[in-house]
């Protein structure tokens, strides 16, 4: 099963099922824990936008991080995703533990659903780990 995220992902499905369960694992614990630092930024971010007098008085630069910050939480979730998906190939049920906390999310809309399964668009690579503890071809 291979699957088109909405976002370029450093792998793809068939590459992170070739993953022992606990590089799974431990992939999806350190992305929830970028989520839920991201989800704390964008409130104090949503916080400062909200206190200005007017939409133009918001310092360019704050609305930028908090839009750009929105684009690596959906990111980040579409690679929860992909993950859970990997473990599931796997015969493991990843249960409540590995869902995705959306209590805080700023977003109004989850990339998720927009997933397409269909042929990978991703390319194959090797994957490695990267200097934040992360994955990446």
């Amino acid at each position: 099963m291979e699957l088109r995220p909405r976002y370029n992902q450093p792998f793809t499905l068939s590459e992170a099922i070739l993953l022992d369960i606990s590089t799974i694992s431990e992939e999806i614990t350190r992305l929830q824990y970028s989520i839920k630092r991201l989800r704390e930024t964008q409130e104090t971010l949503q916080e400062v936008i909200d206190e200005a007098e007017s939409p133009g008085a918001v310092d360019v630069e704050i609305v930028q991080a908090f839009k750009e910050n929105q684009e690596v939480i959906g990111s980040q979730e579409e690679r929860i995703l992909i993950l859970k998906l990997a473990l599931a190939d796997k015969g493991v049920s990843s249960g409540a533990h590995y869902d995705v906390d959306t209590s805080t999310q700023m977003t109004a809309k989850s990339p998720l659903h927009d997933f397409d399964f269909g042929e990978d668009h991703n390319g194959p690579g090797s994957i490695e780990e990267d200097d934040s503890g992360g994955l990446h071809l």
